[in-house]
């Protein structure tokens, strides 16, 4: 199960207490308490996990250790210890607390999500020839304390989008290593799935159904995933009584949810091609391309249409 939304709450350590100390030296004089350490602060790091979200599911707390306190002889505590979040590469960090935002966009990326606080300084810090004997010394200061709700959109070159059933896992397992779950029915994707080819980066996005938008079938859940994408992939079955409409239930429901999404890139593709006569996928292109010049139909079981697809890509990959 993919964990793309989650709420959590992070605390920096906090900085150790400067300590009051006097020389223990035999016919040695003055101050020499040791400064506290500083607290560990919390940092995000950037994986090529998507899954990095599940260590979140159920505990929702994370803290980063506190700075030791300062000792007799000069000697200062000891630093807390940082603590790293893996988050994958996509990840949105939203500061419930006061309202900023960051993003992961790099594998090793990182970002501080909260400063440790500073250790106290102890009593020889304050020595003076007018105070040879302070017994002043500081409290560390407070971690940061934030609630984060972090969540995941995908970073992707192409995303597939279309109503349920309408081949999108199959392409991108024929032209990637991916191993999309495939059956005929609808909703056979749950999650989305990526696939590489060559050093493009393609996205399966669960199907959508009319009133995705607005929280109807699996689609609202999913379509976050589709604004990072630079060029959309639109597919329509051609089983379909009604692809224009098809067409537009899904182009409606892009709009409806990020008006952004409409001016994208846009690839039109007739899926399927081979359970329809050829005077069928001759009347369907010929509607469908007064939408988009280059809509083509597609087969996975055609290799001549895979390779005009791989030529489609190829040239996407140049000009990225």
């Amino acid at each position: 199960m993919l964990v793309d939304d989650v709420e959590i709450k992070i605390n920096a350590g906090h900085g150790g207490r400067g300590a009051v100390a006097f020389n223990a030296n035999l016919k040695s004089l003055g101050p020499v308490g040791g400064s506290g350490g500083k607290g560990g602060s919390v940092y995000g790091e950037g994986v090529s996990d998507l899954g990095a979200l599940r260590q979140f599911r159920f505990k929702k707390e994370f803290s980063a250790e506190h700075g030791r306190d300062g000792r007799g002889q000069f000697r200062d505590g000891h630093d807390g210890e940082d603590l790293i979040l893996k988050l994958p590469v996509g990840a949105v960090v939203h500061n419930l607390t006061n309202g900023s935002e960051m993003n992961v966009e790099k594998i090793g990326e990182r970002v501080l999500l909260a400063q440790g606080g500073l250790g106290g300084k102890g009593n020889f810090q304050f020595r003076s020839s007018r105070n040879t004997s302070p017994t002043h010394v500081q409290p560390g200061t407070p971690g940061e304390r934030f609630a984060f709700r972090l969540e995941l959109k995908f970073i992707a070159d192409i995303g597939f989008v279309g109503l349920p059933n309408v081949g999108k896992s199959s392409l991108l397992n024929t032209l990637t290593h991916a191993r999309s779950k495939v059956a005929n029915y609808p909703f056979t994707t749950l999650e989305p799935n990526l696939g590489a080819y060559y050093e493009l980066i393609l996205a399966d996005i669960p199907g959508l159904i009319e009133g995705s938008s607005s929280g109807r079938g699996l689609g609202i859940k999913f379509l976050r995933h589709i604004e990072r994408t630079h060029i959309l992939f639109h597919f329509i079955s051609a089983e379909s009584r009604i692809p224009l409409k098809d067409y537009r239930v899904i182009r409606k429901e892009l709009g409806a949810y990020n008006q952004a999404l409409l001016q994208k890139p846009e690839r039109i593709f007739l899926t399927k091609s081979d359970l329809a006569t050829p005077e069928e996928i001759k009347k369907t292109l010929s509607a469908l391309q007064k939408i988009d010049s280059h809509a083509m139909a597609i087969s996975i079981s055609d290799p001549d249409s895979i390779k005009n697809i791989e030529k489609m890509l190829n040239q996407i990959k140049t000009e990225k």
